[in-house]
C-alpha cells in the first residue's frame, strides 16, 4: 500500500471530512446510511453503494493513521 503512504495526510483528512459529511444539510449521507445499517433498513443497492462511497475516504484516512503510527513505533509489533 505504498500509494497510500504517498498521499499527504492533510489532503486525505480534508477529503475524508468533506466526503464523509457531504451533503451537509439536512443530514450527512454517511450518518444517515450508518443509521440505516444499524436499523436493518439498508437494503437497496443504491444505498449500499452510497454508504461505500461516503465511507471509503474516512476508512482510508484511518488506515493511513494506523500505518503512520506503526511506522513511528506507536503501534504493536
Amino acid at each position: 500500500m505504498r500509494w497510500l503512504d504517498e498521499v499527504p495526510l492533510w489532503v486525505l483528512g480534508l477529503a475524508a471530512l468533506l466526503l464523509g459529511l457531504a451533503p451537509f444539510t439536512p443530514e450527512p449521507h454517511l450518518w444517515e446510511k450508518l443509521k440505516m445499517l444499524t436499523a436493518g433498513t439498508l437494503a437497496r443497492p443504491i444505498d449500499i453503494f452510497d454508504l461505500l462511497m461516503h465511507a471509503a475516504l474516512p476508512v482510508l484516512f484511518v488506515v493511513q493513521l494506523a500505518r503512520l503510527g506503526k511506522r513511528r513505533g506507536g503501534g504493536p509489533p
